[in-house]
């Protein structure tokens, strides 16, 4: 597929997740499908650009309505997570281990996939919070975003089992952590020419007005559209996508 189809969709995608269609899912499937061309360290840095602009769209959507006790319970493993995350995505892409990066993005996308088929049983289990927990899946949550933009299971997965009734808390709280912790990642991503230069950087720029155009779509047929039925489409397609990565991956390193 043409690199400026990909791009473009890319940015649709984010912006129509961001608007609240599809979930994390549109997004998950972006940095596995760069990655079919071009070297998979490029694909987690190019991604992430677009990301912080639906994150700014997203915030202004959700303004003050984030739980900050919750934020502040995450964000500082959060931040040693993406630090880890960023450290080894730098070690991998400036070794030449593009493969194992790729091999790395088939994995925790095939996880997103599992994650999501499970996730509706998490508010039926009987559950404890501990402070603990919270430090643990901001930490996982940092190292999956820096590491291959995939940082939302184990995110998702603790806040839905704090039971939060308010669908907009959710949203609003959701919405400001991941802009942090894609903040926090860009200085690493922009440190290294082996992730994004100012080239890559230029070649997507024509296609960011996209994202506020997908935000506005996301939101106007949240209702219209059947989410439930979209995101299985999209699961569907993040299944085949998680597969291909996996056997492309492993089928590289055989060789």
């Amino acid at each position: 597929m043409d690199f400026r189809i990909i791009v473009a969709l890319a940015c649709l995608f984010i912006g129509l997740s961001k608007g609240g269609l599809g979930g994390p899912i549109p997004v998950a499937m972006l940095t596995p499908l760069l990655s079919q061309i071009m070297p998979a360290a490029q694909a987690v840095g190019i991604v992430l650009v677009p990301l912080l602009v639906g994150d700014v769209i997203a915030i202004w959507f959700y303004w003050r309505t984030w739980d900050s006790a919750r934020i502040r319970l995450l964000l500082p493993a959060a931040v040693i997570g993406v630090v880890m995350g960023s450290l080894l995505l730098r070690y991998l892409a400036d070794n030449g281990q593009d493969v194992v990066i790729k091999l790395l993005l088939g994995i925790f996308t095939l996880v997103i996939v599992v994650y999501k088929v499970a996730s509706e049983r998490l508010s039926a289990i009987r559950y404890e919070s501990k402070q603990w927990h919270g430090s643990l899946a901001g930490w996982a949550s940092g190292f999956g975003s820096a590491l291959a933009n995939v940082g939302a299971p184990p995110y998702t997965a603790y806040m839905l089992l704090q039971k939060i009734e308010n669908p907009v808390v959710f949203l609003g709280t959701t919405s400001l952590f991941f802009g942090i912790v894609n903040a926090i990642k860009l200085p690493f991503v922009l440190a290294n020419k082996n992730i994004l230069d100012f080239h890559l950087l230029l070649s997507i720029a024509w296609a960011l007005p996209l994202i506020p155009v997908g935000a506005y779509l996301g939101r106007r047929f949240v209702k219209a559209v059947n989410p439930k039925a979209f995101e299985q489409i999209m699961l569907g397609l993040l299944f085949v996508l998680s597969i291909y990565t996996l056997v492309d991956a492993v089928s590289k390193l055989a060789g």
